[in-house]
Formats: structure tokens, sequence, C-alpha cells
């Protein structure tokens, strides 16, 4: 992670919600993620496993928190371990922190080398009864390979079998779907940086150039202002190849007369933007285009108005899905009477937009919080809607960040160009 200084006191904060939602007498442990090999003896840049690092901001490999707020000893409550440096270790790899760095970020006072942390758990295990594990449970993605907290779950089981094991997922998903000021300001600034990376595209792009092309500016442009880099693989399709959801080879010409879907974001101290506008690759919308961007538009805008304390995201989209419905319709792409004889099983405007309209959003791009939980204030999610027709080469999605408050939602994208006339004037002034 680029240098971000973020205040201890978001941290602290966090680690005492999840003090108060623990059972009495009872022993939470995070480990950081693994390092994961990419080739030979390289491994990929490192990113913290995110509910460590939301509980105590470090950015370090083989780190390991412990939180007992029951204990007896006021010393052990929290207690974090860090890999002890040495000169062999940091001529090859830099500086790794000293114990008094890793205070000064976390706000813990106890911090101790890895080579502690048996005797220490051993400790606290003694005056344990409940042992919450920090174990993957997401929805959609199941690991093949286990980490280090699902390692330590079975080793523990194994040499403990008389305790209380329970799960930590929830109580952190809890936590983590509602933002404080401190974790908005952190997204608002990826959202600006995304906002900078789309204004230097729409001065860049022409017929002719690569989609990887585009990608590097973007990346440019994150890179020299502070983010880590794309806070997910970016999908740069022009023509066809925004009809693939996920497509993210970017590697194919932009043609004259296409249209061109980004779907990027930047990554700022682990904080995720998502972005995804849709633009003419000559600088001038279509008629036909025109007139699909704007019932993309209409919904995305009507999407926008029902994000608000008391919906959720399945709410939502079964609404903007109706609402595509009769766009679909005016666009002939079925008649209001293929629309009453549907299959209710197969509907129509599957055809046509296959995705969700929401996620939350925060430490992970697609992040914890259940689809069926009322938005509530300080909730971070997407917003996107989309239309794809191959017959017609044609995709188009708008995705903007929203931040749900109590009178209604604030677009954290709001200054990245939206409207057709905007979109065509920015092009026009290359």
């Amino acid at each position: 992670m680029k240098t971000v200084t973020i205040p201890l006191a978001l941290f602290e904060k966090n680690r005492l919600r999840l003090a108060h939602s623990l059972k009495s007498h009872s022993l939470a442990i995070l480990h950081s993620n693994d390092e994961m090999n990419r080739s030979g003896d390289q491994y990929y840049p490192y990113r913290q496993d995110s509910d460590l690092f939301y509980l105590c901001g470090i950015e370090q490999e083989k780190s390991i928190l412990l939180l007992a707020p029951d204990h007896p000893d006021e010393t052990l409550h929290e207690v974090l371990f860090i890999r002890k440096p040495d000169r062999k270790l940091e001529t090859w790899e830099g500086h790794k922190y000293t114990l008094e760095e890793a205070r000064a970020i976390s706000g813990i006072r106890t911090v101790k080398y890895e080579n502690e942390f048996d005797a220490v758990m051993a400790a606290l295990l003694m005056y344990t009864e409940n042992v919450y594990l920090n174990l993957p449970e997401l929805p959609k993605f199941i690991p093949e390979l286990p980490n280090r907290n699902l390692r330590l779950a079975h080793e523990l089981k194994l040499k403990f079998p008389a305790h209380k094991y329970e799960r930590l997922a929830p109580l952190m998903r809890d936590l983590r779907t509602l933002k404080s000021d401190e974790e908005v300001a952190l997204i608002r600034e990826a959202c600006h940086i995304t906002r900078d990376a789309f204004l230097r595209v729409l001065k860049t792009v022409k017929p002719g150039i690569m989609e990887y092309e585009v990608e590097a500016e973007i990346t440019y442009e994150f890179v020299r202002k502070g983010a880590r880099g794309h806070a997910y693989q970016p999908i740069i399709a022009s023509g066809i190849n925004a009809c693939a959801l996920h497509y993210n080879a970017n590697s194919k010409a932009c043609a004259d007369g296409d249209l061109l879907l980004m779907d990027f974001g930047s990554e700022y101290a682990n904080y995720a933007a998502d972005c995804t506008r849709t633009i003419p690759v000559n600088g001038s919308f279509s008629p036909r285009q025109r007139d699909l961007y704007n019932a993309v538009l209409n919904v995305f805008r009507f999407a926008c108005s029902q994000m608000k304390p008391g919906n959720s995201i399945n709410k939502l989209h079964a609404e903007v899905c109706r609402r595509f419905s009769q766009e679909h319709i005016k666009l002939g792409l079925y008649t209001a009477e293929d629309l009453a004889s549907q299959d209710k099983e197969n509907p129509l405007y599957q055809q046509y937009y296959m995705h969700g309209t929401s996620h939350f959003l925060g430490l992970d791009v697609h992040d914890v919080g259940s689809k069926d939980v009322e938005f509530r204030p300080g909730m971070v999610l997407t917003c996107e809607p989309g239309i794809y027709i191959p017959a017609e080469k044609t995709g188009i999605r708008i995705e903007s960040n929203i931040l749900i408050t109590h009178d209604g939602n604030v677009d954290l994208m709001k200054d990245i160009p939206l409207e057709v006339a905007d979109i065509v004037g920015y092009m026009s002034n290359q």
C-alpha cells in the first residue's frame, strides 16, 4: 500500500465495537493473508486480509491479532504479533515493522514477535470458553486452498477440543457493513482518483486505440495519485466484448462506431471504488446508441432514488427489473404482449439484463453484507444497471458508488461525467 496516514482511532473504535459483540470469556483470532506464489520464487503483490486490516491497520504478512477483552490481565486484552525483523530479511525484502511502529499504526499496546505466539495463545486459552475463528464465509466464493485462519482452526480443534468454537464472520460482516466517517473519507478519495483516470481516458480514446492502452492510461493515473492500483481486474470492453460481463482480456482494438464499456476503480488505503462508464469510441453516439444509453441512464436514476433507509438490495433489484421491462419495450426489444405472456421462470428482461443492481463496497470491492438487510445510514453500495444486446454488438452499464444517509443518499461519483452531452463534450475537447 502506498503511504497513507489513517488515524489509529479508526482501528481502536473497530476493535472496541467487535469486543462488545463477543460473548463473555471469549478469544477472537485473526490471521493475515498468506503470501501467494506467482511463479518460481516470485509472489503476487501482497494484500492484507480485510478483517485484520479493519481491526489494526497492519499491512505486513505473518501478522496475527488476538482479542480477549475479558482476560484478567489488561495487557492481554489486545495482542498483536508481527515478524521479527533482521538484517538478512530486510536486505532482501526491505523494511519490516518494529514493535514501536506497529504500536503507532494500530494503537495496540502489547505487540510481540510471532515466535511468542504459541506461548501467549496457550495462556489465553486457559481463561477462554469461546474461541472465535475468522473463517472465509463468502456466498459466491469458496477458496480451494485453506488459508492461515482455516489451518489454525483445524489445529486448535485437535489440541483444544473442549472449547466452544464460534464464527467471527457474521460479527465482522455486521461491523464492516456500516462505514465510519474515516472510512467514507477513504472511499471518497478512491472515487476521486477514479474520476481523474476517467477524465484522462476521455481525452485519450479514439478509433484504433487498443483496450490495453486504455487500461494503461487508467493504471498510470491510479498509481501517480497514490492508489495501490486497481481494486479489481479492470474491464475495458469495446463493441461486443461488453456483452461478456467479466471480460478482462482487454486485448482488442476499439473500432470506429463502437461503444467502449469500462468497469474500473482505484484501491486507496485498501478501500475500493467501483465505477462503470460507457463512451463512444469516436466521440459521438449514434441515435440508437443514444437511445440505449439514455434508457440505462433512466433506470440508473430511478435505482439511485430508491437507495434509501428501509430498502434492500433484493427489493431494489426487483424494482429495477420491472423498470427495465418497460424500457425494453420502448426500445423495441420485445412487446407488451410478449411481456404479458412471458415465462415467469425465465423473464424477458434477463435476456438483456442478467446481473444484479447493487452490492456492498468497502475494503473489498464486493464487500461483506446481506442482500436482504435493510439499508441503513453509513452503508456504501454500488448502483449498476446495464443493457447487453449481442445482436447489436453493444453493452452499456452505468455504475456509481452510493452512500446511504438518514434522508436519502449521496452519489460519491457525482462528479464523474454521466450525461451524453457531458461525455461528448469532454471527448470533443481532446
